[in-house]
Order: C-alpha cells, then structure tokens, then sequence
C-alpha cells in the first residue's frame, strides 16, 4: 500500500485524519495509517483539493467498504485514502474529520472542471447514497442484537453499486482464487483500457470497453496467469457482443429484473456460477437482497440463522436455504446485512472485535472486584 504526505487543508476547514472514538476503531485506524510507503514510481499529483462529502462514518467508512472484496480496482494511496475509478474519472476519497465539516472527502484528478458536477453525481451512484445506511444498521439492529453490537464497532461498511461489466469480469477472476491474484489479474485487465493517470506511483487506467476487451486473446490471459478463467472471460466477451443491443445495455437491463431472473440471465455467461451471479447482482444491478453463498456466509448461517444444518455439507440446494435465511431475517436489504456480517468474519475485523470483547471482560472483572472490595 502507498503512503504520502498528509492532505492539504482545503478552503472550508482544515481536515484531519479521522481519530475514532471506540477501542475497536482506534485500532483499525492504528492498522491503516501504520502502512510503509513503497518507492514512488511516478510523480503523483500535488496539492489536491479536497472537498467535502457532507458523509459521516456511519455512512461511509472507507476502510469497511474497499479492502472487503467487493471491487479490486481500488487501491490505498495513503493513510485512509483510496484511489480509483468511476467512470472516466479518477479519484481519491480520504477518510477525515471536521467538527465543522464531514467525515470523508474527495479529489478528482485531471477532471476538468466543467465535468466536475457530472463526475460528483457518478461518484455518488457509484457509493449508492439512494440508501441511508445508518437507517437500515437501526432496522437491523431492532431485530438481531448481535448485528447491534457488531454495527456499534463496523459502522459505515457500504455496499457499493459498480458498473456492470465492470463488476461481472471482476468476479470471474475471483473465481477459487486469492485476493493477491485476483488484484494482478483485475490490474491486467485494466490496463486495457484508457490511461487516466498516476496516484501515489500507481497507473490508474478506465475500465476497458468490450470493443477493447475483444482484443485481448485466450493466450495473452493465460500467459499474464489466468489459467482456466481465461477461457470463461474470452467467451463471456463473446456472449455479450452478441447480444441484441449490446452487452453493456443487456447487463444494465438486469436491474429491472427480480433477483430471480437476474441470476437465470447471468448464469448463462461462461464462468459464472450461482455464487458469481449473486455478487453481481447484489454490487452492481441493485438486487439488494441478493446473498452471495459461500463457506464464510455458510458458517455465520449455520451459527445464527438455521443453527439446525450446523454440521452438515453445503450443497446448493442448501445454498438457496441459506439466502432465504437472510432475506427472512433482515428483508430486501438482505444483502446488506450480509455484507456486514461477513466483513465482522474477516480476520483483521475478527482479532479486533475479539480485543474488545476481553477489554470488557477484563473491565466488569475489575469492577466487580472493587465492588467486593468494597470502598
């Protein structure tokens, strides 16, 4: 991860980086900004302005929603900052606090200003800010108390709404794949398409077209590692370019669709499975109840929602069982709550989640031995 100097103040207040409030937070800030930087590779940008998002951290905490799986082409530029694209536009976003101000701010890089307010409006449909987070953390905090006290210390965890076509080649690279390898072949993907510019020593490119994506043969993706998904992602090029209208307006059109018919549709695509298609739907075609099933999500069902099957295999009949969990528990945002629950499983999240629970254990030990001690 790179690390740069701290951000300039910008003309409305003077913004820092975020000092959180919990024992919980305070560490994963600890985590963020502890990052060594790596050699600049080019010269990045200088003296960005940064405007604010009017976001708070229970809307948005960028920690919660980039480095969680959910997209690959983001990357940390420094301390609370990411980088990437939406759209034609480059951008940063940091995570600040202001009395006066808010919680996140963000940069455009190398937009013209007369393209500014139509790159914030993309921006914001890109965060899905149509949904007021904090409001669906109470509705779901009313019924579950363990997502009560795992939203009171991972607020902010946002589901994002993606392109499309972005999303769905993204998640046929992490296919039974690792993160580190999913990121090399979502970069070389990337690099297909239009350069937009460099952040802190990192090549930030537009995400190719299909027209740009039918360039690239089976070969050139099995010698940049691809193995076997080099075949699913040539042929679902392939699927798309034939469609009536276009690929990109076909994928679109899935929003309009139930969940249902959204995953029969994506599941047609060479290299896309029940568990791909759900990704999809729930980050990219707003099919917010979508459940992407796996090990993980199976193993938090199993403890909280249908305890009944704990030891069984995972089949995908029981796949559909497990969605219908979820949706049953937490309604049409299902997928959100989802979202949260499975970040709370991520090792990072888990040790310091664990690190609260004993500083509370240790702090009603203690007090109960000054009560039996008595003054």
């Amino acid at each position: 991860m790179k690390r740069c100097c701290p951000p300039p103040s910008v003309t409305t207040a003077t913004l820092e980086p975020i000092r959180s409030k919990t024992t919980l937070t305070n560490s994963i800030s600890s985590y963020y900004s502890s990052k060594k930087p790596r050699k600049h590779l080019k010269k990045s940008p200088q003296n960005p302005k940064w405007v604010p998002l009017n976001l708070n951290k229970s809307e948005l905490f960028l920690p919660l929603t980039f480095p969680t799986g959910q997209t690959f082409r983001w990357k940390q530029t420094a301390p609370f900052q990411f980088t990437g694209v939406v759209g034609s536009h480059l951008v940063s976003l940091i995570q600040l606090q202001d009395a006066n101000s808010s919680d996140v701010a963000y940069c455009f890089h190398n937009t013209r200003t007369s393209d500014q307010a139509a790159a914030k409006s993309a921006l914001l449909d890109f965060l899905n800010m149509g949904v007021c987070l904090s409001d669906l953390w109470s509705d779901f905090s009313a019924i579950d108390p363990r997502f009560a006290e795992l939203a009171e210390h991972l607020s902010g965890a946002r589901v994002l709404r993606q392109d499309p076509l972005e999303c769905l080649i993204q998640f046929i690279c992490s296919s039974n794949n690792n993160i580190k390898r999913i990121t090399q072949m979502v970069d070389f993907i990337s690099s297909l398409g239009n350069y937009l510019g460099v952040v802190e020593g990192i090549d930030f490119y537009e995400f190719p077209s299909l027209d740009q994506l039918s360039k690239v043969s089976e070969e050139e993706l099995r010698k940049a590692g691809f193995g076997y998904r080099a075949k699913y992602i040539i042929g679902t090029i392939e699927v798309l370019q034939s469609k009536p209208g276009g690929g990109v307006e076909w994928l679109a059109s899935l929003r309009k669709l139930d969940l249902q018919k959204a995953i029969e549709a994506l599941i047609t695509l060479p290299g896309v499975g029940p568990k791909v298609a759900a990704c999809i739907a729930l980050f990219s075609l707003d099919q917010h109840h979508a459940v992407p099933v796996d090990t993980h999500v199976w193993k938090i069902a199993t403890r909280y929602l249908i305890p009944e099957l704990a030891g069984t295999r995972l089949t995908p009949k029981l796949c559909s069982r497990v969605a219908d969990a979820f949706v049953e528990k937490y309604g049409r945002y299902a997928g959100w709550a989802q979202t949260l629950l499975f970040i709370a499983e991520l090792p990072l999240q888990k040790a310091l989640l664990q690190s609260v629970t004993n500083e509370r254990k240790e702090a009603s030990k203690d007090k109960a031995q000054r009560v039996e001690e008595g003054p």
